[in-house]
């Protein structure tokens, strides 16, 4: 029996609304768009029904001003027309500074690197990967350094701008929520100042504080504890989803002359006056049991490979990164890139190492892809 050749261009017209509707990221509602005139049609671009990022809000210090929240955008890329199982992928950060305008970022340090000046999107497997928040200054650009942390939730390409709802926490440990729109900040749980991390988990935010003490926020902006105390003897606790569970990374040092750990080492060094970091000499990995409520110690992540950059923290899969090693985590410390190994526990630097590198420096190839023609 010949094999059947699918025009889709010729889909049932009421059905492309429906499949439309369910894409959630700018990537995805491009590409569909791109297929051809009827698909482009049948919804609407993404920047007609999807906030404008950089969103205004106020500024989180109570000093007046504008402020925005802005967005950078993790991705994996792969050349499309090469064979996909020998094919290295690659992650890349881009920043929408103002709408149309891209900046391509390492995403390990967020510094920017050259990149194409035009980009056909056809070229590429394209992968969202991720989303990092920052509240920056009016006009400046500049982060805020009293924050150590920002979400933003709902943002998919159907949100609207009055949805949008963004919690940070702040140097000192303390949390604040304000909605768009709102002219100030309210902090959560005044009586409190030791949370350490915050993210969207199945829908809704949950924070950590310094004892490994899980909660999640609820419409009253009252926290409900999730978790029992993790109670890791570490300095600074991350949390990760990886396939649909959650994870806690504790992080250890061997020394914190502050308070607390600054996510970005340049804020740290400027305000020791010195390029002395407390270093970092072990990471403890937790699951958490949902079923028994405990936290159970990993030892072995399998394929999976945890990134810590200053504004989020999220997991790839090594399968996708053909020459990469699972069981690890990428991060940031005395200003370089290292690589831990759960297994041994030793530490490397990326750049001696191609293997734990290539993930995060596009090949020269990138700058150069063979288009080819598609037709509709």
């Amino acid at each position: 029996m010949p094999e059947r050749i699918v025009d889709w261009s010729d889909l049932p017209k009421e059905l492309l609304p429906c499949i439309g509707k369910s894409l959630k990221s700018s990537s995805e509602v491009l590409r569909f768009r791109s297929v051809c005139a009827s698909w482009r049609s049948s919804i609407p671009s993404f920047r007609e029904i999807s906030p404008s990022l950089p969103l205004p809000f106020p500024s989180p210090i109570g000093q007046g001003g504008e402020a925005f929240v802005s967005l950078t955008t993790f991705y994996r890329l792969e050349l499309a027309h090469e064979n996909p199982n020998p094919s290295k992928g690659w992650l890349i950060r881009v920043e929408e500074s103002e709408p149309g305008k891209l900046r391509f970022l390492n995403p390990l340090s967020g510094r920017p690197i050259s990149a194409p000046k035009v980009i056909n999107l056809l070229d590429f497997r394209v992968l969202e990967v991720s989303k990092a928040y920052k509240v920056v200054k009016y006009p400046s650009g500049k982060s805020f350094t009293a924050v150590n942390k920002v979400v933003l939730f709902p943002n998919s390409a159907w949100t609207r701008a009055e949805d949008c709802v963004v919690f940070v926490i702040y140097l000192d440990g303390k949390l604040g929520y304000a909605k768009y729109g709102d002219e100030r900040w309210t902090l959560v749980d005044k009586q409190y100042s030791h949370y350490d991390d915050i993210i969207v988990y199945k829908g809704q935010f949950y924070v950590i504080d310094r004892l490994g003490t899980v909660s999640w926020i609820d419409s009253s902006l009252k926290l409900i504890q999730f978790s029992p105390p993790l109670c890791g003897l570490g300095c600074q606790k991350y949390l990760v989803e990886s396939c649909g569970e959650l994870y806690v990374l504790d992080r250890y040092f061997d020394g914190e002359p502050s308070p607390r750990r600054y996510r970005d080492e340049n804020i740290f060094a400027n305000l020791l006056g010195s390029n002395v970091y407390p270093r970092t000499i072990d990471f403890k990995v937790y699951k958490l049991d949902q079923e028994w409520g405990t936290w159970v110690l990993v030892k072995n992540l399998g394929d999976t490979m945890f990134i810590l950059v200053d504004d989020c923290s999220f997991s790839v899969s090594a399968r996708e990164f053909p020459g990469s090693k699972g069981n690890c985590i990428y991060f940031t410390d005395e200003n370089d890139f290292f690589v831990f190994n759960l297994g041994d526990g030793s530490f490397s630097k990326t750049k001696y190492f191609p293997d734990f590198s290539h993930i995060f420096r596009p090949p020269p190839s990138w700058r150069h892809p063979n288009s080819s023609s598609s037709k509709c």
